[in-house]
């Protein structure tokens, strides 16, 4: 296939070529880092939840805040912040929560828009490359006055080649972002869920707490009544 068409001569020769191996390179290189990023940050997001309601539960707040740092997944960043500002009012608590989600979006996201880029822009080059190749072919067809295959050949093969080769680096782009994408919002989904269940379980501890209080307190208070009426109580009357 295309055994006359020399893909060197390509890359010298057409400039829609050429953009469209760089369209390549640049979308290889953003597809690998966003993949080894994401494998990175995958952690155990229910693994460090429960971890993390297991010590709350038993009070140890502080070994909970050092659990949820080392943890990679968003779960991590936004749990600590729950931990930090849980007894805060209603309207601060849900205003720094989406701050930390935004600030993990950001982490995320980044370079997701070169994939998103490349999978929109690349098939227009290639369209642009198709327009370009046979412009060529009718101006070799102009200059030699012929319009044998042997003349046109050579621009018709480069306006296939490049739309292609746009279709090449598209295709896969439009995978990787979509599926990244979807992989991003699961992932501040969980992070979002498994945070407000985490000041739940802190609201419910804390009220058990508060609870608990009074109780123990009227308990020690009776006990203390009962010891005092005993001492004040009268001595029975001596019946002579």
């Amino acid at each position: 296939m295309f055994s006359s068409f020399s893909w060197m001569d390509a890359l010298t020769t057409s400039p829609i070529v050429l953009v469209l191996v760089i369209c390549s390179v640049v979308t290889l290189g953003a597809a690998l880092e966003r993949i080894y990023y994401y494998t990175k940050r995958r952690g155990n997001p229910d693994a460090s939840f429960r971890k993390a309601v297991i010590r709350v539960r038993e009070g140890r707040l502080r070994e909970a805040e050092r659990m949820l740092e080392d943890t990679t997944h968003p779960v991590g960043p936004v749990g600590l912040e729950v931990l930090r500002g849980a007894n805060k009012l209603a309207e601060t608590f849900e205003e720094r929560l989406h701050i930390t989600l935004s600030a993990q979006k950001l982490l995320l996201e980044r370079n997701l828009n070169v994939l998103g880029t490349m999978a929109a822009v690349a098939p227009l080059i290639g369209l642009f490359g198709t327009v370009w190749g046979i412009m060529r072919a009718f101006s070799d067809m102009a200059q030699t006055g012929s319009a044998a295959p042997s003349v046109v050949a050579a621009g018709v093969a480069e306006a296939l080649v490049t739309t292609a080769a746009g279709l090449v680096v598209a295709v896969p782009a439009l995978m990787l972002y979509n599926h990244l994408s979807r992989r991003m919002n699961v992932m501040l989904t969980v992070a979002e869920n498994m945070g407000r269940s985490l000041r739940t379980v802190i609201v419910e501890e804390n009220a058990r707490k508060e609870t608990e209080k009074p109780a123990q307190r009227q308990a020690a208070g009776g006990t203390h009544s009962r010891t005092v009426d005993d001492v004040l109580e009268p001595e029975p009357a001596v019946t002579r």
